[in-house]
């Protein structure tokens, strides 16, 4: 439901109904509408909690805490596969609501805001035109040399560019 109809148009009630099951019930298994969205992404981590410590961190090295934490999941054999099924969706209508509806709000949307930066809608796609081309390029394509550069050499090329999106001034 939320790839077909996008994270505003698909309540829990709408979900329950579609499982045959009552509301209550998909509340008791994965609590809020923002819990189920990213339940139904099966991937094997909550994104939220992952980045977390990007957005506690403040915003001074934030670009920087951002790609190695993205860096990290990407690179993990037991997130991978999930991410790369995600990732592949975006061509479509669905996955186009996924992110702009679910990945935006539920996952970038609290950076933005524990890093208390301004117009952060706007930063962080910013931000996330970077990340999502990078996976694509790195992970879906897999185009040399970013399919097989290390970790400080994506860091020293990317970090400053997420950087300069989080806190440069947007006039």
């Amino acid at each position: 439901m939320f790839a077909a109809q996008g994270y505003a148009g698909t309540s829990v009630r709408g979900v329950a109904a579609a499982a045959g099951v009552d509301a209550a019930l998909v509340h008791h298994y994965f609590g809020t509408k923002d819990d189920l969205f990213v339940a139904a992404l099966q991937v094997p981590v909550d994104p939220r909690e992952i980045l977390l410590p990007v957005a506690q961190g403040g915003l001074d090295g934030a670009g920087e805490r951002l790609l190695r934490t993205f860096l990290t999941v990407w690179d993990h054999d037991d997130t991978r596969l999930p991410l790369l099924t995600l990732v592949r969706t975006v061509f479509g209508p669905e996955g186009q609501r996924l992110v702009r509806d679910g990945f935006m709000r539920i996952v970038l949307g609290p950076v933005a805001q524990g890093l208390g930066v301004d117009e952060p809608e706007r930063r962080m796609s910013l931000v996330a035109s970077q990340l999502i081309g990078l996976a694509i390029a790195r992970y879906v394509v897999e185009l040399e040399p970013l399919a097989t550069a290390t970790h400080e050499d994506l860091v020293a090329a990317y970090a400053p560019t997420l950087q300069r999106y989080l806190e440069m001034p947007l006039g």
